[in-house]
């Protein structure tokens, strides 16, 4: 069940203009279909206020659960648009890529019926690849699906990457990045990211973690306000509450 209140003492008072909302969910089969349901509502009325709507996921293991819930969601998805919010710089078809995990979780079902836009394609130079994503994103996302390590990091912007003040920076909607180094980037450095420009105009952010360590990770992040340290904080600029889901 969704809890009210953050799971730190705080100043009711402040709890009405925070830049979050803290859905707390006792199990993995409630927070999967929390989340897929408040997903499914966005798109929804997305769909209500323009002729196609745009969602933008991230990958990793922790969202694949919600992505099959999603893709059973009764919604008009040959109107709906998919793309990524990050990608290693690795072919579409890659076992280890973010669109690999898409494709295989959530294009099924009624969800099969959804254009997706890869961030890479063979015999693309990584320049032709973030001009292509710059272009799709002038459509401006209706919902952006976010995850985040327990370094902070969210998208490919790592604590610690050479350019990063750059791409927290851009004007772009995506940038190309190299997170050589970084140790939450493992054995893919080189990498195309949404940037907090990219995220700005999107109706509806969520953040979709679990455990002990993200969750003290990310109230850390909102401890310190440095967006350099926790990346992660750039969910929290936008038209409405980042909406954050969490299961121990």
């Amino acid at each position: 069940m969704l809890e009210d209140s953050l799971p730190v003492p705080h100043d009711p008072a402040q709890t009405v203009a925070a830049p979050y909302r803290w859905h707390e969910h006792r199990s993995i089969d409630h927070w999967t279909w929390a989340c897929a349901v408040a997903i499914a509502a966005e798109l929804r009325r997305e769909l209500q206020r323009r002729s196609r709507a745009r969602l933008l996921l991230s990958g990793g293991t922790t969202p694949a659960p919600v992505y099959r819930a999603l893709a059973r969601a009764p919604l008009d998805w040959a109107r709906v648009d998919v793309a990524l919010v990050d990608e290693r710089w690795l072919q579409p078809g890659d076992p280890d890529s973010n669109a690999w995990l898409v494709r295989q979780h959530l294009l099924r079902d009624n969800a099969a019926a959804a254009r997706f836009e890869s961030l890479t394609r063979p015999g693309q130079r990584i320049e032709e690849a973030v001009a292509a994503a710059n272009a799709h994103a002038l459509q401006p996302a209706g919902a952006v699906v976010l995850g985040m390590g327990e370094d902070g990091h969210t998208a490919s912007l790592f604590p610690g990457m050479a350019g990063l003040e750059r791409a927290l920076a851009s004007r772009q909607a995506y940038v190309a990045v190299d997170a050589q180094g970084c140790p939450g980037a493992r054995d893919w450095p080189r990498r195309i990211s949404l940037t907090p420009r990219g995220l700005a105009q999107a109706q509806a952010r969520y953040l979709l973690i679990h455990g002990a360590g993200k969750r003290d990770a990310f109230l850390q992040a909102l401890a310190s306000g440095d967006l350099q340290r926790w990346p992660v904080l750039i969910g929290l600029q936008g038209p409405a509450p980042l909406d954050v889901h969490w299961y121990p």
